[in-house]
Formats: structure tokens, sequence, C-alpha cells
């Protein structure tokens, strides 16, 4: 099982390679950066900047959304980005989140979703593409530079028609439900109805994301891991049936919820109990961390992508830090 990191874009640029530099020499093999709106500096030109000072990473958006850009930018945007990085660029492409409400939009449609994706594979293909899609249109539209054709295209997914969509169209899936076995198990049945809806012969690869903190401290570890773990009840609310939490409290968390990120909703975080927090979130130490990989690696899950958050940059980068040894010992890093 591979490793990866994602971040977010809110670091001095400086300060930004010099982490990248850091995941890569930890033996990481992917970099995602997140793409939202307001939230965070601007994804692509952070991508160049990874681009330009690393060697082997693979670097993705985790993720973009044809909202708030034209999937035909979109196209062009990751192009560029595996030209300038040598061929190492992932598209990763969701509906989109909270952070669209600060914009006065709306997650995309499933449909919108689809189209965007078949749109970008035709242009990277050398296409010129008319057409009136569900959401956007396209007059000859054609990329005037060569791209890469099979460029990776990676749906985020948590709800079961987007892990269906991502099992019938999609390289690989951004999965988001978690960590108990239960819930990451709900989610494959879902993406291989999508493969077999498909005809595909096999699944697409998934990574896990695990947002939260390792850290000795169990307490401090936790508390990184609340405010993710409170974007369940109000974004896939079904992962929280699976892992044990009431109906009365998801109602709950999702009254106090607040913020376009889910880090502005430490309120309805703390209504959670510490058993739940700990399911979905990495919020312990290296040995819960640990056990972690393992579940995953049962389940044939091909890549774990950290998330570090809470704390300082110092502290996120020893969860990654802390994340790669962690693997290592599992058997799943060398070198």
């Amino acid at each position: 099982m591979d490793g990866g990191v994602t971040l977010q874009p809110v670091y001095e640029p400086d300060r930004f390679v010099s982490m990248v530099q850091h995941i890569e020499r930890a033996g990481m093999k992917n970099l995602w950066l997140t793409d939202s709106s307001l939230h965070s500096r601007y994804a692509y030109a952070y991508l160049t900047l990874a681009a330009v000072n690393t060697a082997t990473l693979r670097l993705g958006t985790a993720v973009t959304n044809p909202v708030t850009r034209h999937p035909a930018l979109g196209a062009v945007g990751v192009s560029t980005i595996d030209e300038i990085s040598g061929g190492r660029a992932i598209y990763g492409i969701g509906a989109g989140d909270r952070p669209l409400e600060a914009l006065g939009l709306r997650p995309a449609r499933l449909a919108l979703l689809e189209d965007a994706i078949v749109a970008a594979r035709r242009l990277w293909s050398g296409e010129h593409i008319t057409m009136r899609a569900r959401g956007f249109e396209l007059d000859d539209a054609h990329l005037r530079f060569a791209s890469r054709p099979d460029i990776p295209v990676y749906v985020s997914a948590s709800g079961p028609k987007t892990l269906e969509l991502a099992g019938r169209i999609a390289d690989g899936v951004i999965l988001l439900a978690g960590l108990h076995p239960d819930g990451i198990e709900y989610a494959l049945r879902h993406i291989d109805r999508g493969v077999d809806q498909g005809g595909r012969s096999a699944r697409p690869e998934i990574t896990v994301f695990a947002y939260g903190a390792i850290d000795e401290d169990e307490d401090a570890a936790l508390e990184a891991g609340r405010t993710i773990a409170a974007w369940f009840p109000m974004t896939a609310p079904m992962y929280c049936e699976i892992a044990g939490l009431s109906a009365e409290l998801v109602a709950r968390v999702r009254e106090e919820y607040s913020g376009g990120e889910f880090q502005e909703a430490a309120r309805a975080a703390e209504l959670l109990p510490a058993e739940f927090v700990r399911r979905m979130a990495l919020a312990g130490d290296r040995a819960a961390a640990r056990e972690h990989i393992r579940t995953l690696a049962k389940l044939g899950i091909d890549s774990m992508t950290v998330f570090p958050i809470g704390g300082d940059a110092t502290s996120r980068l020893a969860t990654v830090t802390a994340f790669a040894e962690c693997l290592r010992e599992e058997g799943h890093l060398t070198g």
C-alpha cells in the first residue's frame, strides 16, 4: 500500500516548498493539494511550486470541481501541471463542498461531474469537441498544445451515487469514508457496483484520506481529529450510522455545525464521543495509526493518504514523519 499526503495551500511559498521536499524525502508517493476557493492560496500555482521543487511525487488536486472552474479550464490546468512535472499530474475532481457557499454556489450535480470528466479526457486526446453538456457547453473546443491523453482522473466520493460513478468511470477514487472498516466496506460495495455497471474488469485505484494527527499525546491527537469527524454528520451521515452514532447526536451536530471548512466546526465537534472520532480520523498514537494501516491493507486499499490537521506546520510535518515511519514498519515503504 502506497502512502500520500494532502496539504492545504495555506502556507507561505517558501515554507510550503520545504514541507513538500520533506514529504518527498519521507518516501511518500502522492502529494495532493486542496482547491477550496477562498480558504487557501491558489492550488494550481502551488502545484507548480511542488512540480519544480520535487522529482518523484505525483501531484494532484484534492479536489477541484466543475462549478468554480469551467471543465475545459480545469483540463488545461492539470495538463499544464502534468507538462511542468514531467508526467506526474493527477486530476482529482469532485462535486464541491461547503466552501462553495461563500461564493453563492452549490455543489455540482452528478451529471455535471460526469460530463466534466468526459470533456477533459476528450480534450487531452486532441479532439475538437462541440457538445451541450449537462451544465456547460463546448463549441469546437480543442487544446492548442500537446497533452498526455491518459492523465489519471480520481473522483472524490463519499455518497452511494458518487461512489458508483467513480467505480464506473474513474481511474481512481479519493475515498472520504472515515477509517472504520465497516464504513470502508460499505463504500467499496458501491464502488464495485459501479464497476459492474460500467462493465469494467477491475476496481479503480483507491486512496483513503485519513485526516487528523499522530501524536503520543493522545488528547492532542484526539482534538486534532474532532473537526473532521464533525464533517461526517453534516456531509456523509450514512457513515455515522455505520459507526454507531445515534440519529439524535447526528442532528445535534448538524444544528451546531457552522463555517465553510471543517476546521471551523469546533463547537459541533465537541459534541462527538471520543470513540467515534477515533473511528473516523487519525486521532491517536503510532500504535493506533498502525492499526488503521493494517485495516486498510487487509481491505485491499491501494493507498492511504494522511491529511495532517491541528497544530502548526511543524506539528503537521511531525504527523507526516510518523505516518511514513508507521507505513515503513508495516512493510509498505522501502528505503
